[in-house]
C-alpha cells in the first residue's frame, strides 16, 4: 500500500489507478419496445400543453426572422471565407498584373509624351515652312510688281520718244507753205494693186 502527500501524490496515484483498472462511467440504461409500462403510468393519457394562438404566431414570425438572419450572416460569412481563400491565392498574381499594367501605361505615357513632342515639332516646322514660303511669295510678288511697272515705265517713256519724233513730221502753221511746196515737188502715186503678201504688182501713171 502507498502512501503520496500534497497533489502530486493525489495525481500519481490516479495515473495509476488508470493503467491497473477500467474505468465505466454509470449510464442509465433505456426500455426496449417489448418492456411494460410502468405501474406508476398506467392509465395516465397524455395531453399537451395547451398553445396560445397569438404566442405562436409572434413565435414563428421570430423564428422566420432568426432563420433570415442566419442565412444571411451564412452567405456573409461564406463569402467573406471565400474572398480570402481568393485573395490569398491570387494576390500575388494580381500584384504581379497590377504590376505590369502600371509598367505598360508608364510605358504608353512615355511613348505618348514623345509622339506629342515629335508632332510638336513637326507642326512647328511646317508653320515656319509656310511662313518663309509666304514671306517669299511676297518678296517674288513685290518684284514681279516692280518689274511690271518698270516695263510699263519704259513703255511709256518709249511711245513718249516716239509721239516727239513723228512730231517733227507733223504739218502745223508754221511748216505748212513748206509742205505743201514739198509735196507739189515731189507726188506720191498711192494708186496702186498689191497681191496676197503685199507686194506692189500694179501701178498706175500719174497724169
Amino acid at each position: 500500500m502507498y502512501h503520496f502527500i500534497g497533489g502530486r501524490g493525489v495525481s500519481a496515484a490516479r495515473f495509476l489507478a488508470s493503467r491497473s483498472t477500467v474505468l465505466v462511467e454509470a449510464v442509465r440504461g433505456r426500455k426496449s419496445r417489448n418492456d411494460p409500462v410502468a405501474k406508476s403510468k398506467e392509465g395516465r393519457i397524455k395531453v399537451p400543453p395547451p398553445v396560445d394562438p397569438v404566442e405562436m404566431v409572434v413565435l414563428n414570425e421570430r423564428y422566420t426572422e432568426y432563420q433570415l438572419i442566419l442565412r444571411a450572416l451564412r452567405l456573409e460569412f461564406k463569402e467573406e471565407l471565400l474572398r480570402n481563400m481568393y485573395e490569398q491565392e491570387m494576390g500575388s498574381q494580381a500584384e504581379k498584373r497590377a504590376r505590369m499594367e502600371m509598367e505598360e501605361h508608364r510605358a504608353l505615357m512615355a511613348w505618348n509624351d514623345q509622339e506629342n513632342l515629335r508632332t510638336l515639332q513637326a507642326r512647328i516646322s511646317r508653320v515656319q515652312k509656310e511662313e518663309e514660303e509666304a514671306q517669299q511669295r511676297k518678296i517674288e510678288l513685290a518684284l514681279q510688281r516692280e518689274e511690271e511697272q518698270q516695263e510699263f515705265i519704259k513703255q511709256r517713256e518709249k511711245e513718249i520718244l516716239q509721239l516727239q519724233e513723228e512730231a517733227k513730221n507733223f504739218i502745223t502753221l508754221q511748216n505748212l507753205d513748206q509742205r505743201i511746196e514739198e509735196a507739189l515737188d515731189s507726188p506720191k502715186n498711192y494708186n496702186f494693186a498689191v497681191d496676197k503678201e503685199g507686194r506692189v504688182v500694179k501701178r498706175t501713171v500719174l497724169q
